[in-house]
């Protein structure tokens, strides 16, 4: 079974199978990424890929791609950009809509009693319950299907219910892969958001997304923190302030030079701190942080049709500096 799409010339693989070859990857060298693989009580697979097994940077690399539903890439590179963190997670993507909001965008709400977790990968694209999907074309049609959460324990039996029923397969057909944001590997596929980052501000910016053709973006992989509210901050600070995305559209130059423009994270009110320090100055509450804040700090964005190429924001080294410590 494959994935359908609109008739935008892009491709028409199934997400989650193409994920799936990669769970099954993961899976097999469960000793090697250092992942625990089980099955839970209603059949479904369980990955555990940071929460009580060490997980790392390797594991988090697969997770990054599951999420993306097989249809892009990470790598680890030395890259400059910030002297006092080298190491970088690139993203490409050439249907990065797909990829990125069909799939890796963490949008669908799982909770059942004190378990909460917001569901990523391509098993959203299956389900389709989410109100973006009334904007994207692409639906998926698998026999199995994946879903990323950034928890620190396997979903309950009423989430696993739930994500089974509305992606129309049989739990057994259902894998998790979990990993608390505190790990190397939960830090990793956060950071691996960046490209995803973009995408979805484009979309709050009200970009056709049909003109985004591809994509290529990268940030620098943070250090991990036992606190969750630090190790969340840092991750997302990476983007916020040191994230870089460069997009290639169709349309005119003028609405490209405009995206670029008003892209990255310092046209948000709340630009200028360590993003912990914004979280705990709303004390906690995420829906009172400005959500323009969640962009990458430098955007290029290219008009394919003109050849000519926009940028806006920078990389503000001290900020990261003073979030990774």
């Amino acid at each position: 079974m494959t994935g359908t799409l609109d008739t935008s010339n892009r491709a028409t693989a199934s997400v989650n199978l193409l994920a799936g070859e990669i769970v099954d990857r993961l899976a097999a060298g469960a000793a090697r990424y250092r992942v625990a693989v089980s099955r839970g009580a209603s059949g479904e697979l369980l990955i555990d890929a940071g929460a009580k097994v060490a997980g790392g940077i390797d594991a988090g690399l697969l997770l990054v791609e599951i999420c993306m539903g097989g249809l892009g890439r990470v790598a680890l590179t030395p890259a400059p950009g910030a002297s006092k963190w080298p190491f970088w997670l690139t993203v490409t993507s050439n249907d990065p809509v797909v990829a990125c909001l069909a799939s890796q965008y963490a949008g669908w709400s799982l909770a059942h009693e004190k378990f909460f977790a917001l569901g990523s990968g391509p098993g959203r694209a299956q389900a389709r319950v989410e109100k973006l999907f009334e904007e994207l074309p692409y639906s998926d049609k698998a026999d199995r299907v994946t879903i990323v959460l950034e928890s620190g324990s396997p979903p309950p039996a009423e989430v696993v219910a739930k994500v089974a029923t509305a992606a129309k397969v049989d739990p057994k057909n259902v894998a998790f892969v979990y990993a608390p944001t505190q790990s190397l590997a939960g830090g990793v596929q956060v950071v691996g958001r960046v490209l995803e980052v973009a995408l979805h501000k484009a979309h709050e910016l009200k970009f056709p997304l049909e003109n985004i053709i591809d994509g290529i973006a990268t940030a620098p992989l943070s250090p991990p923190h036992p606190d969750f509210v630090q190790a969340m901050g840092r991750t997302n600070d990476a983007i916020i302030y040191a994230g870089r995305a460069h997009l290639f559209v169709r349309g005119s130059a003028e609405a490209a030079k405009e995206l670029a423009k008003n892209l990255p994270s310092s046209n948000s009110r709340d630009y200028g701190r360590p993003f912990a320090e914004v979280f705990k100055a709303y004390k906690g509450d995420f829906y009172k942080i400005d959500p323009s804040l969640f962009s990458p700090a430098e955007a290029l964005v290219t008009a394919v049709e003109t050849g000519e190429t926009f940028r806006g924001g920078a990389i503000d080294e001290k900020l990261l500096d003073a979030s990774f410590g």
